[in-house]
């Protein structure tokens, strides 16, 4: 099996478990408030690492930079409860289509907190691809206006751009192993008090439901790395994108959900500008290595 092919499979893992937890958050969004759902979610995968982080713990948290991992952690979590807000409150392909903003967002952060260039291909995508979502939005067409599950999923993709942001930076001197155990038990700590205030008792059954979505969603991280570190970046992420299409099927056949036009031509804006992005930062790589094996040999 190549490389590639295995990559994709792997991503191809990812798409689906994202549908199956995203699905669970809608369906168990009628009882359950966003942060209470975003706490399970939390402690699930904290559980689930747990045998590892106690082998060592000290080893497991070993770190020089403590203040930036804990503001990830903190605009991840935030960043999860408004997520998991708009999946219960829009039809699910319309927030997955609106969760690939985030690719748009890393533009001018990158710029901005990690001082990489913005060329003009860039900014022109990036442009090209809140037009999209303008689209998709439609405000002022047919008395269209922008609600608030829709501000609260862009505003998510916004705080997990900072999440990937502070990754490029912390990946220079730390484990990803590191980086996934703050994540995890931060998450957990972060999302308490909100769980508290929007506590209500669970029955045996939806206690079920939530540590299985909380479980699926630590799988679905664990598949997407892969994806990533077996393959190509370039050649995976057309693969992530399927899981509009896994999400639009979910939201049809469990929800009756029938994605509008515009939402569909805004969607495809969306995401092939955040293609491009991918494939142009993937090619800059690319050869900036060849560069430098020339320049070794």
């Amino acid at each position: 099996m190549t490389p590639n092919l295995r990559g994709a499979l792997w991503m191809l893992g990812s798409a689906i478990t994202f549908t199956a937890m995203t699905t669970l958050i809608k369906l168990l969004g009628q009882d359950y408030p966003a942060p209470l759902q975003a706490f399970y979610r939390q402690g699930a995968g904290l559980l689930v690492l747990a045998p590892w982080i106690l082998r060592h713990p000290v080893r497991a948290f070993a770190t020089t930079r403590p203040g930036i991992l804990i503001f990830r952690a903190g605009a991840g979590t935030i960043g999860l409860i408004l997520q998991f807000y708009a999946f219960q409150k829009m039809p699910l392909a319309e927030a997955n289509a609106l969760s690939f903003t985030r690719t748009l967002w890393l533009v001018p952060l990158a710029a901005f907190m990690l001082g990489e260039k913005m060329g003009p291909h860039r900014i022109g995508a990036a442009v090209v691809g809140f037009l999209g979502v303008l689209v998709m939005l439609h405000p002022g067409m047919t008395g269209g206006i922008i609600g608030v599950p829709q501000l609260c999923m862009l505003a998510a993709a916004l705080l997990f751009s900072f999440t990937v942001t502070g990754l490029k930076a912390l990946t220079k001197d730390h484990l990803p192993s590191t980086l996934l155990y703050w994540s995890a038990a931060l998450g957990f700590v972060f999302s308490l008090p909100l769980a508290f205030l929007s506590w209500r008792w669970l029955t045996p059954g939806d206690l079920t439901l939530l540590i299985l979505m909380g479980v699926i969603a630590t799988v679905n991280q664990a598949c997407y790395i892969k994806g990533m570190q077996a393959a190509d970046a370039g050649a995976m992420a057309p693969i992530d994108y399927s899981r509009l299409i896994f999400s639009a099927a979910a939201g049809y056949f469990l929800f009756h959900e029938v994605p509008g036009g515009l939402t569909l031509i805004g969607a495809a804006i969306v995401i092939a500008s955040t293609l491009y992005i991918t494939w142009r930062e993937h090619d800059i790589v690319r050869r900036a290595r060849l560069a430098e094996d020339l320049t070794a040999a």
